[in-house]
């Protein structure tokens, strides 16, 4: 995931290794679109079902979890989302703003991280799904950088699959993070923070503007 780790231990790789673990910086946020009728499946009646996903170099699925809880699953930080007493999920690549924040619209004064947590929070409410994707590396650690995504259905009026970044990101709960040379870690997410800066939470706050 673009660690920086890879880049420091980088002379005491052979080539080709180095190149495999280089390759991993990209597969997961690549993917690609969910399948509709694949997260469909997963929703089981009076459950919010969670399934995450483990890809291997190679771009496939080396193994799943999955996990089924009848209230839901809750975030415990703007970006962290509590699967239960052992694992944790982070969405990477993302960030909230520093300190504090007023947005006058949505009745909003306090900080940034709190809101951030806020419209997290939202996103869990009501998916029938949640599918997540991470490295095959992340499966076993308690803190796992994964992306997201959420099927939400209310018949007649919402049918839905949605990513949870990219989402955080247009309304303006959550802003790109950046690597050191001031790239964005998520390239891929590029549309969506420029949506949010239109002036959408966050962004309707001068002082969060770099």
């Amino acid at each position: 995931m673009g660690r920086a780790f890879l880049v420091r231990q980088s002379k005491t790789f052979s080539a080709a290794l180095l190149a495999a673990m280089i390759a991993l910086s990209f597969p997961v946020w690549a993917a690609g679109p969910v399948n509709r009728g694949y997260i469909k499946s997963l929703a089981a009646r009076g459950k919010t079902v969670l399934v995450i996903e483990y890809y291997d170099g190679a771009n496939t699925v080396a193994s799943r979890k999955g996990y089924a809880s009848a209230s839901g699953f809750h975030a415990v930080s703007a970006l962290d989302v509590q699967v239960d007493n052992e694992t944790t999920l982070h969405l990477y690549g993302v960030e909230p703003c520093e300190g504090e924040m007023v947005n006058r619209r949505e009745g909003f004064s306090g900080n940034c991280s709190d809101f951030g947590q806020q419209h997290l929070q939202i996103l869990l409410k009501s998916p029938k799904v949640i599918l997540c994707r991470a490295f095959v590396s992340e499966e076993n650690a308690p803190r796992q950088d994964v992306t997201c995504f959420g099927y939400y259905y209310f018949p007649g009026v919402l049918d839905s699959v949605d990513n949870f970044e990219e989402h955080l990101l247009s309304v303006g709960a959550l802003r790109l993070a950046k690597k050191q040379d001031g790239s964005p870690m998520r390239p891929d997410l590029v549309e969506a923070e420029k949506i949010g800066r239109l002036g959408y939470g966050m962004w309707a706050d001068p002082r969060t503007r770099p």
